[in-house]
């Protein structure tokens, strides 16, 4: 087969992109993941209800929220909302060092954007003037709102978010000038929102703003015991649900992990959980139907390049080399493409063999998940390899964050559903882990 060929598969798997709402390649995965429903869980809440509404929506990073968040905007375009969504990290936020000031700041932007044609930008325009005269000396590029043309106007609130992201020295005077001036920048946002309903488009009854990516936010531990997590989404909660119209947040997966879940739920509800598509049982036995999804995942993406191809055969030398990349992913979306591409490169010509996939695993295992867990938290992971549970410990939270803990979600009954964890299997080969997981099997 040829090289190009090769290459075209290796590019039909994209890592780093979510899939757009009505891709071809789209594999529905409730059935491996506790019989999640986006639509269900956090979409008919906004059609039904009266007043607006706001919701959290977390799950491990790459695992899909991006894609699922991409068909939850279709589906509220196609029930009567205008959305509008936007990659918070993209442009707006650097997830290294992020507070809800960001995020406000991001939300107007993104905001005043989108909705420039149905509401008079004013009021948001004359409240980033009066704050220029005090941001001007520390930003890097120079932020004009005295142009005539309106767009040139709105285009300021773009630079204000570039500078918080890109110019660290510049951060904390855009922070503070903007905590004094919060009270009166949700004011102006919120007559801006207001007017803009009164405007909708023929069919929009409801507007919604979806802010993606708040899931990548580093932890950043205080000395009290807390963390950046709990500053932006609990403290700051009332500024957060402040906005008059429907709003969606990701957030990191580890916080719905907090001793403060119960002000989590007060405040927006239970944040709903996009799981790990499940390859193995909590018994640890492969899990068939998971792997069956992941390779179907695979199979959408080839058949785009070339679709006579077997997966077994002609992709992959044999099965077992699909089912051992399937089962090493985790249930990972994002895992199981970055080791079929590391896998593709240690490929001359089709199929891939054992080999190339063995060295794959090897790659990820020693170059990124030994480095990922510390000596100290061998005993952790080894502690959920065998309860399957996660202890309400920062600690935990920690490895939930960094993956090396996955969550999983089962439908075990019409009327059960149980959230388990086990440690990435990328990790379970690594004699440090076998090591600390004698220990506690024989403690």
């Amino acid at each position: 087969m040829s090289e190009e060929l090769i290459s075209d598969i290796y590019n039909a798997f994209k890592p780093y992109e979510a899939l757009p709402a009505d891709s071809p390649v789209y594999v529905r995965c409730s059935e491996v993941r506790g019989q999640e429903n986006i639509f269900n869980e956090v979409g008919r809440e906004i059609p039904r209800s009266n007043q607006s509404t706001c919701q959290l929506y977390t799950g491990h990073r790459g695992v899909g929220k991006s894609t699922e968040l991409l068909r939850l905007k279709k589906y509220l375009e196609e029930n009567g909302c205008l959305v509008v969504y936007f990659g918070a990290t993209d442009s707006d936020i650097d997830e290294q060092d992020a507070q809800h000031t960001d995020i406000l700041l991001a939300c107007t932007r993104h905001i005043l954007e989108d909705l420039k044609e149905l509401a008079n930008p004013r009021p948001l325009l004359q409240w980033l003037g009066n704050r220029l005269q005090e941001l001007q000396k520390v930003l890097e590029q120079e932020v004009q709102i005295n142009d005539p043309q309106v767009d040139v106007q709105i285009g300021a609130f773009a630079k204000l978010t570039a500078n918080l992201q890109l110019v660290p020295g510049a951060r904390q005077r855009i922070r503070a000038e903007v905590e004094a001036h919060t009270k009166t920048l949700t004011q102006a946002l919120n007559d801006f929102i207001v007017e803009a309903k009164q405007h909708l488009p023929a069919g929009k009854t409801k507007l919604v703003v979806i802010a993606d990516n708040l899931d990548r936010i580093v932890p950043v531990q205080r000395e009290n015991g807390r963390n950046n997590h709990d500053e932006i989404f609990i403290d700051r909660c009332l500024q957060l649900r402040a906005l008059q119209c429907h709003v969606i947040y990701t957030v990191p997966l580890s916080l719905v992990y907090s001793d403060r879940a119960t002000e989590i739920r007060d405040n927006y509800k239970s944040p709903q959980i996009l799981p790990m598509i499940m390859v193995q049982t909590r018994q640890n036995q492969i899990y068939p139907l998971g792997i069956e999804r992941l390779s179907q995942i695979i199979q959408r993406r080839v058949d785009q390049v070339q679709p006579d191809l077997a997966l077994d055969g002609d992709v992959f030398d044999m099965a077992a080399t699909r089912l051992r990349l399937c089962e090493m992913s985790g249930g990972h979306v994002r895992e199981l493409m970055l080791l079929l591409q590391v896998a593709i490169e240690w490929t001359d010509a089709l199929p891939i063999t054992g080999k190339a996939v063995r060295r794959a695993i090897t790659e990820a295992r020693e170059n990124t998940y030994r480095n990922a867990v510390d000596d100290s938290e061998w005993i952790k992971l080894a502690e959920v390899a065998v309860s399957k549970q996660v202890p309400n410990e920062a600690g935990y939270r920690d490895l939930l964050f960094r993956r090396c803990l996955l969550e999983y979600r089962e439908f075990v009954s019409e009327d059960e559903i149980v959230r388990w964890h086990d440690v990435h299997p990328l990790i379970r080969d690594l004699a440090a882990f076998q090591t600390a997981l004698t220990q506690v099997q024989t403690s």
